[in-house]
């Protein structure tokens, strides 16, 4: 076992282990590629992209591309809608920008929906 392992780029844990071709640490499980951290700088950061491929960043605006459903409303959000000073955030289930939508309060979004304005 090689003692130069790095630490644990999620919690900075020094008993990281090489599992195949990943590195894992067994404090917060956290799984990792040692080429990816290179490429990386070690941020550890996952670059989101919206639908046209643009890279978006905390409190940017984007405007939605689609007509969405939206639980417990009658219509939904319509293609063309501004969100102002989004968030992103790690969601559930690909939803990974958090924003108030006017008319509809606080949701989540996914980042293939939306492009940047």
């Amino acid at each position: 076992m090689s003692d130069n392992l790095p630490a644990c780029p999620e919690c900075s844990g020094a008993y990281t282990y090489e599992m195949g071709a990943l590195l894992v640490c067994p404090e917060c499980g956290h799984e990792w590629s040692p080429s990816q951290e290179s490429a990386d700088g070690a941020s550890g950061d996952k670059v989101i992209r919206d639908a046209v491929g643009n890279v978006l960043a905390d409190g940017d605006t984007v405007t939605v591309i689609k007509t969405l459903k939206v639980k417990g409303s009658p219509t939904g959000i319509k293609a063309g809608t501004k969100v102002r000073n989004i968030r992103l955030v790690d969601g559930v289930d690909g939803h990974d920008i958090d924003c108030k939508v006017d008319g509809f309060g606080a949701m989540q979004l996914k980042s293939s929906v939306v492009k940047k304005a």
